[in-house]
């Protein structure tokens, strides 16, 4: 069935045992991911993750694997990310049989009305779909206003605006951006901290400066430009602000992308994406986006953000030496494609 906007938050933290089969699906993959993990936690169960190509193989693997019982006994709920009508057989089988102990949460980029998934999801009381809009800039805006104050914030005029444009209005991207502004200002709910103008500009939010050339040149598939970049220093001196940028390009390609998936022309995709492309950018952002895949990007924003991670633990690598060989590896898959 599909979802109430008005009832989601309530089939998420008290989710109905007779569903089997949760579908989240749309543009805003970060958003799909952050209901689905707001589902987990409801569920109360720990994620078993089957690759989208095994069910395609196999038609009857969701339905073994959701009436198996846990090797431990714990609940558990079956995840695939990214998925695609590939799997429609295999979630048609897990619809049919008799009864199920392990629900199946499926991620979606963005799907048509036609999809095989989306009927199956819409047309069974067994299921839950639920569509995922990319967020225009005023509700962007709003968004990142909520998260601030989570996150015991409290933004000047104009500095939510600017974040969900440096953002890509990706809420993936806010939820990082926010947290890291918070641990710089020292803020906790019980001792807000205003972020304005002047903080923004010390972070480096909201501004790529020169960090985005190297990020556009892994893009591109630049491996001699790219490669003298990096042994001229190009990353020593910020290898976080490097990230940074090249994550937020990513969040700014992914809606284009969809576009595209949709049956856009990658140039009238780009040029529907008005302002948040800038002009000078076009050409390049037009070939980004022929190049790559809304899966593509969406493993590339995920590796960025795995490095990210690394990078603040202890034990981690050298900064500079880990994004070299990210930006590199990029470039290398870039040109293959």
């Amino acid at each position: 069935m599909k979802s109430v906007k008005a009832n989601l938050g309530r089939s998420l933290d008290r989710p109905d045992p007779a569903v089997r089969f949760y579908l989240f699906y749309g543009q805003d993959e970060s958003q799909s991911r952050a209901f689905a993990e707001r589902l987990l936690k409801g569920l109360e169960a720990e994620k078993f993750v089957v690759p989208a190509n095994a069910a395609k193989a196999d038609s009857a693997l969701l339905a073994d694997e959701a009436s198996a019982i846990g090797l431990f006994g714990g609940k558990r709920a079956i995840w695939i990310e990214p998925a695609s009508d590939e799997i429609a057989p295999a979630v048609e089988a897990l619809l049919q049989v008799p009864a199920s102990e392990s629900p199946v949460i499926v991620l979606a980029g963005a799907l048509k009305k036609s999809s095989a998934l989306v009927k199956l999801a819409e047309a069974s009381a067994q299921s839950l779909a639920h569509i995922s809009y990319a967020l225009d800039q005023r509700d962007a805006a709003q968004l990142v206003e909520q998260l601030a104050r989570a996150e015991g914030l409290r933004l000047a005029e104009g500095i939510a605006a600017r974040i969900a444009a440096a953002a890509g209005n990706d809420r993936g991207i806010i939820v990082q951006e926010l947290a890291k502004m918070a641990l710089y200002v020292g803020a906790s709910l019980e001792d807000l901290a205003t972020v304005d103008r002047e903080i923004l500009d010390e972070i480096g939010a909201g501004s790529d400066g020169d960090w985005s050339r190297l990020g556009d040149l892994a893009l591109s598939g630049d491996v001699a430009a790219l490669s003298h970049e990096l042994d001229c220093g190009g990353v020593d001196a910020e290898p976080v602000s490097v990230l940074r940028a090249l994550q937020r390009r990513l969040a700014m390609l992914a809606p284009i992308r969809a576009r595209v998936d949709r049956g856009e022309r990658p140039h009238d995709a780009v040029t529907s994406a008005g302002k948040s492309v800038f002009w000078k950018e076009k050409n390049l952002v037009t070939a980004m986006v022929t190049m790559w895949d809304s899966r593509a990007l969406a493993r590339v924003m995920e590796r960025s953000g795995e490095l990210e991670r690394r990078l603040m633990r202890p034990d981690s690598p050298p900064p500079a030496q880990a994004l070299e060989e990210e930006l590199v590896a990029i470039a290398r898959t870039a040109r293959r494609r």
